[in-house]
């Protein structure tokens, strides 16, 4: 952040008086048109000094050790910073934004070429910058010059990842960096003579007047002024490390950065952006680093284990070509790079931070903004949603219901809502408070009506509010209280009412009613409570829909509100989520609590649909207790003492309109209201899962198929491949699959998690299989005249070591290795037959574009400097062909994998996939399918097969997963694709209904 100095010369004088206004305006001291970066300013210091006029920068009037401006008093600093309770002008702001900057700490960013150098440092890009070293120094053998060739393809495949992977993430992150510009901190100010505006935080300048409320974070360091009521509390531990918040008084240093936690105040702004305490510590420690966290672990076990098989195959290869084949020195090192360049996947690590990269970009546009990268994965894994009810089940547009308010005094319901009105925080209104004043009608006039002597505004921990004012009419002192009832109930001087009160909010519950309790004070005289308002807040209409879906995806919502118990089982029923709920504090203490076994209360909170009259701490608590049974929590939140929770939970949602805190805590940003906008990213997070466990399949199974395919055709056949060709079948084949970043993918109908040790033997699975397509095909060429005799074409048979007949064996087995590797990517991104999910429009040109040419290459190429001859288009039509034919079994075994992986697969489960699908299908054009019909089509069907399976007739084409079973039409499972022609002729209603 550029700044210009901002000077201000001091007299230097212990018994110095101020200027006055008087002489500012006549330039007595200042003198714009000699340095307009200079003020004069005459100021007494706390201690002694020589006298003399000095000239001081900004760097020392912030630096602490040698000018403090926190122990001057108020009327100092406002003459310091030129300012006054009015607030700045517009000319002084623009004046001093270009003075001391916009208030934002600059973090050095690294340097471009620096950041695209980064995709060449990871331990994979080690190994591959070690094999071009090892290509140039270290195989000078038999008098030969130096593999050029392999050395400059090395350097361009790093180059060509590495180009990839900065322009895919630096487009995605340009975008996600403009959505998260929406999310800047804004702060409210006084300027222009006491005019409040809300502006961007980046924008307060010293000298300004601003104000804080529960929940901001504070934008820059500022001495309060003034408080609206109440006690001031601070929490500074993401600054000062101190676990409590610390009361504040007028007078006192509120530090940027850290969380008002209770009260409301107004406070000078005194330093700003770098110069403030947060400021001067992030300097010091530097710019953050940029972490993957268990990602990162994941991505190291993938590599890991590629490099472990790499290494054993390597080690395997040095012992038999050295030492059992006497190969020479030279022609032994090349078949190792062939091991290394082909096995090694060079491409993962910028194929999965991209894919990151651009799923936060498309979460971005389901109305989620990313903060923390790696909760993608981790939302994807969440099994349990902990959501709030205000706004986010419901539409937090409060109402008040005039025609059932309940009075306990001869005061009329107007005035009962009068009162209210006097009681809300007319600056800052939260929800409850715009609805009192919307349902009053009149918060224009009140201060035409009273003087308010002090404010309380509301806090957490007492839920509610208090005004102290005079009234106009008779000058009399009042006091108004309003808030939780119970809240409410402990001020008043009697409890003659509290049976009739909890009553009434029991009957307001009981219709999903909150119930906000007034109280008045006349004088000194103890609170009396005069009513009771009815206050609505109606569900969302996506709502009950959204927590169907949410069970259908197995993920499991509960209601955390701070509302009644009553309101919250009546919440959860209107929306079909259950009415099981506790209200927390007496399920762990109180009289709730049935049993000291924790591991009961455990599993009381697990099977609990919700939980009410939750304060902050328990939802801390809540979280906690259901990731220790080893559930993945996703937290909703919106206030500032939700942070905790936020911070504490897998994945922390800060939803709509959420306080500072809560954003600042969270991992996710909702920019809309709803849970449907939570269950959108759910599905947009597994989608991004799906496509990196795809990858994650492939990369190691290509790395099996190239070292086990070249180790056998050394061991069998002593067949060399040239490293070149290898070089050349990763550059095209790793810029087709940076495509699978933006395939279209099914996400999982179930939470996600890394199951390595599935991926691993996957791997070595399709690994093996596609080696056994290529030392096969080897075979038949070099040991029979099969294709010679169908064919017509030249033999190759082998003459001597690594001399055949004819020169083109290196081009032949280039497209067959090539060609089937990269086609692998429809077996792994699929879960049922690949040709019925359809990849994106982009995979598929890549792919064919990217086979077009290795079978160009095949097919023309005439390099001598890599031995590689044109094999002509009748060799490129067999290696096509009998690439297809080993490429179809793929699905099956495929499906063999996805069988021995499933731990309880038997004839019962497909109609457990019917049953979720006929519920959720949405082409059932409205019509209402009662459950029992379902369940009793369902059971029928379900004792015919399994009499057919006594019988031992199906078990043959039995299907292995829920997946196979939905692929229709395919002769494969024709008993159990049969069973929805069955359901419908069984009941008419279900003909409209499709499963595919």
């Amino acid at each position: 952040m550029s700044c210009s100095y901002y000077t201000i010369i001091l007299t230097i004088n212990e018994n110095s008086s101020f200027v006055s206004d008087k002489d500012i305006k006549q330039n007595k001291f200042l003198n714009d048109d000699e340095n307009k970066n200079e003020t004069r300013i005459n100021i007494p210091l706390p201690s002694s000094l020589d006298g003399n006029w000095r000239t001081i920068d900004i760097e020392v009037l912030y630096d602490n050790e040698k000018w403090d401006l926190n122990k001057y008093d108020l009327d100092t600093i406002y003459k310091i910073l030129e300012s006054s309770p009015k607030g700045l002008t517009d000319d002084q702001v623009k004046e001093r934004i270009e003075k001391f900057g916009e208030n934002k700490i600059e973090h050095k960013q690294r340097h471009p070429v620096i950041q695209f150098l980064l995709f060449m440092w990871n331990p994979l890009s080690w190994v591959m910058e070690i094999a071009a070293i090892v290509s140039i120094a270290l195989s000078n053998g038999d008098g030969e010059p130096p593999d050029w060739p392999d050395f400059v393809g090395i350097l361009l495949l790093l180059l060509i990842n590495a180009t990839i992977g900065y322009i895919e993430k630096y487009r995605a992150g340009n975008a996600v960096k403009a959505l998260m510009a929406s999310l800047a901190l804004e702060c409210r100010v006084k300027r222009n003579n006491n005019s409040w505006t809300t502006i961007d935080a980046s924008q307060i300048v010293p000298g300004d007047i601003i104000t804080i409320k529960l929940g901001n974070i504070v934008p820059a360091d500022a001495k309060i002024i003034s408080s609206l009521g109440g006690v001031i509390s601070v929490d500074q531990a993401a600054l000062t490390g101190e676990s409590l918040p610390v009361t504040k008084e007028i007078g006192d240093i509120l530090l940027s950065s850290t969380t008002c936690k209770q009260g409301e105040c107004e406070a000078i702004v005194i330093s700003t952006g770098k110069y403030t305490q947060f400021g001067r510590a992030a300097q010091i420690v530097g710019g953050s680093k940029d972490e993957m966290g268990h990602l990162q672990q994941i991505l190291a076990k993938i590599g890991n284990f590629c490099i472990v098989g790499i290494s054993i195959f390597i080690i395997a290869e040095i012992f038999v070509m050295y030492a059992g084949f006497r190969y020479s020195y030279r022609r032994g090192i090349n078949n190792i790079l062939v091991l290394l360049i082909g096995g090694l996947p060079i491409a993962m690590p910028t194929v999965l931070s991209v894919t990151l990269a651009i799923g936060a970009k498309q979460l971005s546009d389901r109305k989620a903004i990313v903060t923390r990268i790696t909760a993608i994965e981790e939302l994807a894994a969440v099994t349990i949603l902990c959501s709030d009810k205000t706004g986010t089940l419901t539409l937090n547009k409060l109402l008040i219901d005039q025609d059932t308010i309940v009075k306990y005094t001869d005061i009329d319901n107007n005035d009962i809502i009068r009162y209210a009105a006097y009681a809300c925080n007319r600056e800052n209104p939260d929800a409850i408070d715009t609805c009192v004043l919307e349902s009053y009608g009149k918060a224009d006039l009140i201060d035409d009506m009273i003087i308010v002597k002090s404010f309380i505004p509301f806090d957490p921990t007492t839920k509610r509010t208090e005004v102290t004012y005079q009234d106009k009419s008779d000058s009399k002192i009042y006091r108004v209280s309003k808030g939780m009832p119970d809240s409410i109930l402990r001020l008043c001087e009697t409890t003659a009412q509290v049976d009739k009160v909890r009553q009434d909010v029991n009957e307001f519950a009981n219709r999903g009613l909150r119930g906000l309790a007034v109280a008045l004070s006349n004088e000194n005289e103890n609170f009396k409570l005069i009513g009771l308002l009815p206050i609505l807040d109606p569900p969302r209409s996506d709502t009950a829909e959204t927590i169907k879906k949410a069970l259908e995806l197995g993920v499991q919502v509960k209601m955390i509100t701070g509302d009644q118990l009553e309101i919250a089982k009546e919440t959860g029923r209107r929306l079909g989520m259950g009415d099981t709920m506790y209200v927390y504090e007496n399920l762990i203490h109180g009289r709730d609590k049935s049993s000291n076994n924790e591991n009961e209360i455990n599993n009381i909170i697990l099977n609990a649909d919700g939980f009410a009259s939750v304060y902050p701490e328990h939802k801390f608590e809540i979280v906690k207790r259901l990731q220790d049974m080893g559930h993945l929590v996703a937290m909703t939140g919106d206030g500032v003492n939700d942070a905790p929770a936020l911070s504490k939970a897998n994945v922390g949602v800060a939803v709509s309109n959420a306080s500072d805190a809560a954003r600042s805590a969270a991992a996710i940003v909702l920019t809309e209201p709803g849970l449907s906008v939570i269950i959108d990213a759910i599905l947009g997070s597994r989608q991004i899962f799906v496509r990196m466990s795809s990858y994650a399949i492939y990369t190691c199974s290509v790395t099996i198929r190239i070292i086990v395919s070249f180790a056998l055709l050394i061991f069998i056949f002593r067949y060399d491949f040239p490293p070149f060709m290898i070089l050349i079948m990763a550059i095209l084949n790793d810029g087709t699959i940076m495509t699978i970043s933006k395939d279209r993918v099914e996400p999982s109908p179930q939470p996600n998690e890394w199951r390595l040790q599935q991926i691993f033997i996957s791997a070595i699975v399709y690994g093996l299989y596609l080696s056994a397509s290529t030392v096969v095909f080897v075979s038949i060429i070099i040991q029979t005249n099969f294709f010679q005799n169908h064919f017509g074409v030249d033999t190759g048979t082998q003459i001597s070591d690594n001399v055949y007949a004819h020169t083109y064996l290196h081009s032949i087995i280039y497209l067959q290795v090539s060609s089937i590797s990269q086609g692998l990517i429809f077996i792994t991104r699929s879960h049922g037959f690949c040709f019925t999910e359809r990849p994106t429009l982009l995979l598929i040109i890549a792919f064919i574009i990217t086979q077009l040419c290795a079978t160009l290459i095949a097919v023309y190429a005439d390099w001598e400097f890599t031995d590689i001859r044109g094999c002509g288009w009748t060799w490129a039509a067999i290696v096509w062909i009998y690439n297809l034919i080993w490429f179809v079994p793929l699905d099956y075994i495929k499906f063999g994998l996805q069988a021995i992986f499933s731990r309880s697969v038997h004839v019962i489960k497909p109609f457990e996939h019917i049953h979720r699908r006929l519920i959720a299908s949405k082409q059932a054009k409205a019509t209402v399918i009662p459950l029992e019909i379902i369940q009793k089509i369902i059971y029928d069907r379900r004792e015919l097969l399994k009499q057919l399976s006594q019988r031992e007739e199906l078990h043959e084409i039995q299907p292995t997963t829920f997946d196979q079973f939905t692929q229709t039409g395919s002769s494969f499972y024709s008993p159990y694709t049969d069973t929805l022609s069955v359901l419908r002729k069984q009941n008419p209603l279900l003909r409209s209904i499709s499963l595919t």
